[in-house]
Formats: structure tokens, C-alpha cells, sequence
């Protein structure tokens, strides 16, 4: 039985009786954007007071170099590194989740409020517990999914809607915003600068210790998406499509939502409220793909290239000044919402 012609040249790659069909942009796509992250990654453990050429930082990371060049290169600047590409590409893959199944381009964790809460929980761990990098993780966690919690109980009636969450997430975001706002003004002032710190966003003073969770956590949750397999893409065909190909809609639509709040809330907990990244790096790695729907691939891939590209302006653009590269990401995220906006205004006419 010949293949459906989709219009797009294919891939098929077998392993005994499993078979998967890969678009050849879509492979195109992710490995030019996986070789720019990787040059950005290059550059960003190159510059900076010791700087080393390109040439100098791969001989550092195959093994060679000077000590002073391998102290700087892999202990002080590759965790960074590491971080903002494992970390981007966990936000990417949490927004095409989301906007996959939402079927939205705003239904993003940074619109339904998941950051906002989380940076709630970090305030109330640092008033009633104390500061410390386990503490603000914890917080992060248990903040941002219990926004999720809260989100998806108040936008329930009868299964959820996408515009009716959309709708929900935005106004618990502004609740919570109000009162982060007040506990900031209520607390002491030492504690008010660290959470105001850590809420713009940033891998500053990050390191080794960081990595190896945040490797444990968002691997983990990749595996549970592989184990979902291609059921995502079912959803995207409308809840009754997805029951008549035998997807049961509601745990399998529930346990999505689960790894996308986990992905985002992991991320939260080690670099704090990293904006627009989950919104943008969907959207941009459909149109490169040129896929209909949303692939997490290039989500991942586009959210890696996206935030080492923004934590790289945070470090360099303004030296020695560094920069919370939430600053960057909101900065470059506003300019993206808006034309996003302004396109699917032109698309309503």
C-alpha cells in the first residue's frame, strides 16, 4: 500500500517492526539550528576578561588546552553554557506542548501564569523558610504547579477548552502578580532585592551543581514524552478525531499537561522566570520546519538556540555589566508578540 503523499519529502527510518517517518526539512531544520547553538555555545566560552579563540575552546573541550584555559572553559563558563541550552530547549518543548493543545499560538506557560506562580512560591519559601539556591527550587516547583493545579481546576466545565485556560491563566497570573507585588512591599529589604533578583530571569552564578539535576529532571521527562509517542499530533486533530483513532482524550491530554508544567517549572526552579522563550521558539520552528503542527524537535531546538543566543547578549552586549537574561528574552519577546499579533489580527480580516 503506497504512503500518503504529504507533500513533503520523508524520511522513513526502521528498527525491526517499528518504523518512523521524518520530514527531511524538518531534520534539515533541527540540525542547522542544533549547529547554531552549538557555534553560539563555542563563542560564549570564549569571550569574556580571558578570552580564547574558537579554535582554542574545542581544544579545550576534546580534551586539550592549558589549565588556566581548561579552568575557565569547562568549570567556570560550560555549565552556563549547558544550562541555557538543556533549559531553552525544556521551555521550547513545554510551549509547543502547550500550543499543540490549545491549538493557539498565546497558549504558552508564560501567558497562563505557570512563571508568576512560581516566582509566588519563591517568595513565600524565602519569608518563611530562608533563602538558598534548594529553597528557591523548591519554592519554584511547588509555586509553579500548583498555578497549573489552580489554572486547569477554575477552567474546567466539562473537559477544558483552550481560549476558556487561555482566559483562566490570564487572570490568575494578574491575581498573583498583585500579590507577589505586595509581598515584595511587605517583606524586608534584603529579602525583596533577592526575590526581585531572581525573578527577572538569569544563569548568573550558576555551576556544575546545577547541571546534573536539571539533566536528571528534563531527561526524565523526555523519556515520558517518547513514551506518549505521536499522540500529540492526534490531539491536534480535535478532541472527537483523536477518539476515533482510539486516543483516550482525557488522561492522555492530562498527562501532557503534567510534563509541560513539569518541564517549565524545572527550568523555573534553576534560572527563575525565563519569559517569551516557550511562547516564540514554537511558532518560529513551525515556519522553519514548515510543518502544519507544532514538532517538539525543533521547538527544542529553536528554545536552545533562543536562550544561549539571549543569555550570550546578556553576558556580552553590555561588559562588563552582566545582564539577567530574562531581560534579553523580554526584550526580544515583546517585539515577537507583537508582530504575532499583529499577524493573526491581518489573518482575522
Amino acid at each position: 500500500m503506497k504512503g500518503v503523499d504529504s507533500g513533503h519529502r520523508m524520511l522513513v527510518l526502521r528498527a525491526g517492526p517499528v518504523s518512523v517517518r521524518l520530514g527531511v526539512r524538518t531534520c534539515v531544520s533541527v540540525l542547522v539550528l542544533l549547529l547554531l547553538g552549538a557555534g553560539v555555545g563555542v563563542l560564549a566560552l570564549g569571550t569574556g576578561q580571558f578570552t580564547l579563540p574558537p579554535d582554542q575552546v574545542v581544544e579545550v573541550l576534546t580534551g586539550g588546552g592549558s589549565r588556566a584555559a581548561r579552568l575557565v572553559v569547562l568549570e567556570w563558563r560550560l555549565p552556563r553554557v549547558l544550562l541555557s541550552l538543556l533549559l531553552g530547549a525544556a521551555l521550547g518543548v513545554s510551549g509547543a506542548v502547550f500550543q499543540a493543545l490549545l491549538r493557539n499560538p498565546l497558549g504558552s506557560p508564560d501567558v497562563l501564569g505557570f512563571g508568576t506562580g512560581a516566582f509566588t512560591g519563591v517568595l513565600l519559601a524565602m519569608v518563611f523558610v530562608g533563602r538558598g539556591f534548594a529553597v528557591t527550587a523548591t519554592g519554584a516547583l511547588v509555586g509553579g504547579l500548583a498555578t497549573a493545579a489552580a489554572v486547569y481546576l477554575f477552567a474546567y466545565r466539562r473537559g477544558v477548552q483552550g481560549f476558556r485556560l487561555i482566559v483562566v491563566g490570564i487572570g490568575v497570573s494578574a491575581f498573583l502578580t498583585s500579590l507577589n507585588q505586595w509581598f515584595l512591599i511587605r517583606v524586608n529589604l534584603q529579602t525583596a532585592m533577592a526575590a526581585a533578583v531572581w525573578g527577572q530571569g538569569s544563569l548568573n552564578e550558576l555551576g556544575w551543581a546545577q547541571v546534573g539535576p536539571a539533566v536528571a529532571v528534563v531527561g526524565a521527562l523526555a523519556l515520558v514524552l517518547l513514551g506518549l509517542g505521536g499522540r500529540l499530533r492526534t490531539l491536534e486533530l480535535g478532541d472527537e478525531a483523536a477518539a476515533a483513532l482510539g486516543v483516550r482524550v482525557g488522561p492522555v491530554r492530562l498527562a501532557y499537561l503534567a510534563v509541560g508544567v513539569a518541564l517549565t517549572a524545572a527550568a523555573t526552579a534553576v534560572a527563575g522566570p525565563v519569559s517569551f522563550v516557550a511562547l516564540a521558539a514554537p511558532q518560529l520552528a513551525r515556519r522553519l520546519a514548515g510543518t502544519a503542527g507544532i514538532a517538539l524537535a525543533p521547538a527544542a531546538a529553536t528554545g536552545a538556540l533562543l536562550l544561549a543566543g539571549s543569555d550570550f547578549l546578556a553576558a556580552r552586549a553590555f561588559a562588563p555589566t552582566t545582564l539577567p537574561v530574562g531581560v534579553v528574552t523580554v526584550a526580544l519577546g515583546g517585539v515577537y508578540l507583537v508582530w504575532l499579533l499583529a499577524a493573526q489580527g491581518r489573518r482575522g480580516r
